[in-house]
């Protein structure tokens, strides 16, 4: 709240809106979002009445999850650990993180996806991103369920509209002496982090942790994970592998009867499996992670072990050694090793998820005639 007065004050530089948790480090869609519940909250005097925003905010997103659970014909019983997480319910009623927002977002913008809304899932998501810049780990799923959805051109729409509300939203930021020093703030790549907060890779030590080396070789693991997606998984409804949909996409072979075909293939599953399975890739490889990245995992992963063939028992007992390590506080040797544990897990789950049934079922008329 220190920032937001500062913000209010009419001080427009990023690297001099500061306080005591330190610099303003979040775009700006996260600033205006505080700067509502400056007001909402007594100039964040008011704890309950925030504590009270939040907890609403954490039903709607709940909601919002269950609902995408639904479309993807989930058994009741994976609903049961998406409420049931001590850790969500403490960033969220707790801590009031910026990551709740973002988490919104995200989870708004797999639903409108699901909903086939292709244009205005990617602002949502967009919004997200505007929020904090975590959300770029779904990028690679977004934009691969978009070119195959939207087709070349809306996709590229899409991306170019996402990039504008981003512009947009840093406008009163983008002077001609603070425009660079917002973006290196708000999308900051070459962050430090400190060893002593970080929740996944305690166990390799500080003195790894803090290597240039180790930094470069996640970012190439990353970097190769995805490549294997897109091969194995992500572009099966257009090509056999991902050279060859690189040469349809570009060469416009594709005709508007194989686009619209191609298109009705991305199912409200095959989006579920496509933006998280590149959400949980970038969590893997993360840098580090923070208490409060649990916001964009806990309520993917019961879907994630699940979409593998797992049963409740798998499934449950999964969830709650995940859920046991990220309330580990501070992270030892072994909670920040089956947080790294469980997240591999995840990701080969949403490798060998059984392939998504592309043919939609009959309409009524269809049924009846046959």
């Amino acid at each position: 709240m220190v920032q937001i007065r500062l913000f209010l004050d009419g001080e427009r530089q990023y690297s001099k809106i500061t306080g005591p948790t330190g610099p303003l480090v979040y775009p700006a869609f996260h600033v205006y979002i505080y700067t509502a519940l400056y007001h909402l909250t007594d100039q964040g005097t008011n704890i309950l009445r925030a504590q009270i925003i939040f907890a609403n905010l954490y039903v709607v997103t709940l909601a919002l999850v269950i609902a995408c659970y639904r479309r993807v014909g989930a058994p009741p019983w994976l609903l049961v650990p998406l409420a049931l997480s001590k850790r969500l319910h403490s960033i969220f009623v707790l801590r009031l993180f910026n990551d709740c927002w973002a988490t919104l977002g995200l989870w708004l913008a797999i639903y409108l996806l699901q909903r086939r809304k292709w244009a205005v899932g990617a602002i949502v998501w967009g919004l997200g991103l505007g929020v904090k810049m975590t959300l770029l780990l779904a990028a690679p799923g977004v934009g691969i369920i978009l070119l195959q959805a939207a087709g070349l051109s809306g996709a590229v729409r899409s991306g170019i509209s996402v990039a504008l509300s981003q512009l947009l939203l840093a406008a009163p930021f983008l002077t001609r002496d603070t425009g660079l020093d917002y973006f290196l703030r708000a999308f900051d790549f070459g962050r430090q982090f400190l060893f002593k907060w970080t929740v996944n890779w305690r166990f390799v030590g500080e003195e790894a942790f803090l290597s240039k080396g180790f930094a470069t070789g996640l970012l190439v693991v990353h970097l190769t994970v995805l490549l294997v997606f897109f091969q194995i998984k992500w572009v099966h409804p257009t090509a056999s592998g991902l050279g060859e949909f690189v040469t349809k996409q570009l060469s416009g072979v594709l005709t508007q009867g194989e686009l619209a075909m191609i298109s009705q293939m991305i199912t409200p599953t095959s989006v579920m499996d496509t933006v998280l399975g590149s959400m949980v890739i970038g969590l893997l490889c993360a840098r580090s992670l923070h208490y409060q990245f649990y916001a964009y995992l806990g309520w993917a992963t019961p879907y994630l072990l699940w979409r593998a063939g797992g049963g409740p028992v798998w499934v449950l007992l999964n969830w709650a050694i995940q859920e046991y390590c990220w309330l580990v506080f501070p992270s030892t040797d072994i909670s920040s090793g089956l947080v790294v544990m469980e997240l591999a897990v995840q990701v080969m789950c949403a490798l060998i998820a059984p392939p998504v049934d592309h043919i939609r079922p009959p309409g009524k008329k269809s049924v009846k005639a046959g």
